[in-house]
């Protein structure tokens, strides 16, 4: 590249409120997977109400620049791609939409990517090049850069530089903006309404159990929830070795595990030693100074990540993740209750069918036996009419509770509910039994 990208740099840097000015009325605006730009989050909810009919899209939601109260539906029409707990509320009052994705993700061919009008990204301070980084996370970033009619850049000198697709050009953004920082204040929540969240005897049970089922050389994927990322957290894998790691996310303790030499990624049949992510997370600070510009760890764009023939690939692929519940059929639920949606598929549907095509693989389903203080059971004969199915039974295939674990696959209809009823809370398994008579045997 040219080296007078500095002074094209110089010359494109403009204040927040300037850049935010070449969104019209009728525009569609699109922020990028992670958090969101927060200075020209701020500028344009400071003009919202000089525009009219402009269509938001928030990936995942987690500043609350006022958009979700309502009064504004004249000014601006919210679109969100997974419901956070900041925008819970909003969803359901029915005042925003929700986009559903792929099973990769994120593709050209989806109107957030290819019918934006400006898009607001944060990036990293440019490198000796002229390339920033979008630290972190990639998440189709590139391809939204590519078909965006105009870009507006935040850039953030904290962010770290991580390889892989991971960057773009100076000359490839329209504007750019300096960074707002600010600190996380005590008693403020993670991004998925967490403050200080500890395990419990549950989680802790569950993840000894997973444990059992991980063997040397297997290659993991983690999902974020309640209790499937705790089985990295608390160390249930320490005693593991030459494990592999190909994911959407990095739970916390995933980093800690290839700084102690257990995640390595040697067995791996394709990205041979290295750790592959959408997005790096749940890390401290010395965990991301170990990231930043490490070669071991590549961050991917999610049609490359969850596309399940790369997913199969590799041989002995785990796929472990949360659910919200899961019927005596082996459906399982993983967005919403019912119709009220609180969460979002994430990456489940494509590393179930992945880690099934994957030679040895195998999908671990992890969820807590009952929910609302034991007055539920998650596991339930029939899921709760309009309930969102994540997986479909076919693709159910191992499901651990603080109880045990069932093996679904293969299993008939009747084996499959026996399994469940052995895993529920003991308070729920008469009640269970008696409606899985009614529904599979004579």
């Amino acid at each position: 590249m040219s080296n007078t990208w500095e002074k094209e740099y110089q010359k494109k840097m403009v204040l927040p409120e300037e850049a935010v000015r070449v969104v019209k009325s009728g525009d569609r605006v699109g922020f990028t997977y992670g958090k969101e730009p927060r200075a020209l989050g701020m500028a344009l909810a400071s003009r919202i109400r000089e525009l009219e009919d402009v269509k938001i899209f928030i990936r995942t939601p987690s500043i609350d620049f006022g958009w979700y109260k309502p009064g504004l539906e004249k000014h601006l029409d919210l679109e969100i791609g997974y419901v956070l707990p900041i925008a819970r509320e909003t969803m359901a009052e029915r005042r925003c939409d929700f986009v559903i994705g792929g099973v990769m993700g994120v593709t050209p061919r989806h109107p957030v990517i290819s019918q934006v009008d400006v898009l607001l990204i944060e990036v990293s301070l440019p490198n000796k090049n002229g390339f920033c980084s979008f630290g972190a996370s990639t998440w189709g970033k590139r391809k939204a850069i590519k078909y965006a009619k105009t870009v507006v850049a935040e850039v953030n000198k904290h962010y770290i530089r991580t390889h892989g697709e991971n960057y773009v050009h100076v000359s490839e953004i329209d504007y750019f903006v300096e960074h707002v920082s600010v600190g996380k204040k005590p008693g403020t929540t993670d991004l998925l309404g967490r403050k200080s969240w500890e395990p419990g005897e549950v989680e802790k049970s569950i993840a000894k159990t997973v444990s059992s089922l991980i063997k040397d050389g297997d290659t993991l994927q983690i999902g974020v929830g309640s209790t499937s990322e705790w089985i990295v957290a608390l160390g249930a894998l320490d005693n593991k070795s030459d494990l592999g790691f190909h994911s959407e996310t990095t739970p916390r303790g995933v980093i800690k595990l290839v700084r102690k030499g257990i995640l390595t990624g040697k067995r791996k049949k394709i990205n041979n030693g290295k750790l592959v992510a959408v997005s790096v997370a749940g890390g401290s600070r010395e965990d991301m100074r170990f990231v930043n510009d490490n070669p071991m760890i590549e961050l991917h764009d999610a049609d490359y990540v969850l596309n399940p023939i790369i997913i199969a690939s590799n041989d002995n692929v785990v796929a472990i993740n949360s659910a919200i519940a899961i019927d005596l059929t082996g459906q399982i639920a993983v967005e919403s209750i019912g119709p009220k949606v609180v969460s979002g598929p994430g990456g489940q549907l494509a590393f179930a069918i992945g880690a099934q095509l994957s030679e040895g693989g195998r999908f671990i389903t992890t969820l807590p036996s009952t929910a609302k203080g034991g007055r539920i059971s998650r596991i339930t004969a029939q899921l709760k009419s309009g309930s969102i199915v994540g997986i479909p039974r076919n693709l159910s295939d191992i499901v651990v509770t603080e109880f045990g674990v069932a093996e679904l696959f293969g299993k008939s209809q009747r084996e499959r509910a026996s399994a469940l009823i052995s895993i529920a809370h003991p308070d729920f398994r008469a009640e269970l039994q008696k409606e899985a008579q009614k529904l599979f045997w004579p």
